[in-house]
């Protein structure tokens, strides 16, 4: 499990192009017939995808982790972004579509991934987060997340935001996840940007097909930098830093936070106008 140490603006404005895809890029997660997990020092997240083919695969408890099972001290959120799969919890399996997300708990010893379809396996975006506290693993179907449209064709940014994992939503204690898609002719999202210092957030970009690129915008709104990112990567967003993007065509990606809050709405705008 690659350790990744995040910047910080004062050191920000002076990397080059590849020490900020160095620094906040997530771009080897994927593996047919693996799982792999990266740890990111900032809020302690730990990122990964389980890509079970003929064989299940189980989440392991890292080393660096120096804990006896994966979440003895943490939250995990699993989101199928493929085929169907199963996910066994202790013993207890869970089957989750295209589109549906699974909250796990802190203390589930035991979690495998495996794919029920030989012709189009699963692929598990996971998320987590250290948990203070206890809350029953809980499966959102895709059709049950709480979905809100923003935008419009107009401003190329009509898209779909659904909640999975929030106040209102599946019980977690820190994790907040959910799902945005963009509707066909629409390219940004995000946009007005936005920072929130009491949490800070990942995005992973997926149905962009092989030859799509994001070009995702971050840093201070005064200062900005992008980093060209392809389909089933990952970005680190701390608190200082705007983030949105710019697709060479429509797609989704999973956001998902972890911090001192879980208030969707606890943004600080940055104003359009304000940003170079």
């Amino acid at each position: 499990m690659k350790t990744y140490l995040m910047a910080d603006p004062v050191r920000y404005p002076t990397m080059t192009t590849g020490e900020i895809r160095e620094t906040f890029l997530i771009d080897a997660l994927y593996e047919p017939g693996a799982l792999r997990l990266a740890y990111v020092d900032l809020d302690r997240a730990v990122v990964g995808m389980a890509a079970p083919l003929g064989s299940p695969v189980s989440l392991p408890a890292d080393a660096a982790l120096r804990a006896e099972y994966f979440t003895e001290r943490r939250e995990l959120g699993a989101l199928n972004i493929a085929g169907p799969g199963l996910v066994h919890v202790d013993g207890k399996s869970h089957a989750l579509e295209n589109l549906d997300c699974l909250y796990i708990g802190r203390g589930a010893k035991e979690i495998i991934f495996e794919s029920t379809d030989p012709n189009s396996s699963a692929v598990f975006y996971l998320l987590s987060y250290p948990a203070h506290a206890s809350y029953p693993t809980a499966l959102v179907r895709k059709d049950e997340a709480n979905a809100i449209e923003l935008g419009n064709v107009e401003t190329c940014n009509h898209r779909t935001v659904c909640k999975y994992i929030y106040l209102d939503g599946a019980k977690s204690c820190q994790l907040v996840m959910g799902v945005t898609h963009l509707h066909p002719g629409s390219a940004w999202n995000t946009m007005p940007a936005h920072t929130h210092m009491r949490r800070s957030e990942l995005y992973m970009y997926f149905n962009l097909g092989e030859e799509a690129r994001v070009f995702h915008l971050m840093g201070p709104a005064e200062e900005t930098r992008h980093i060209v990112m392809k389909d089933r990567e990952v970005v680190v967003s701390p608190g200082w830093s705007i983030h949105a993007g710019m697709g060479t065509r429509a797609y989704s990606f999973c956001w998902g936070m972890g911090g001192e809050n879980q208030d969707y709405a606890d943004m600080d705008p940055t104003p359009l106008k304000s940003l170079r």
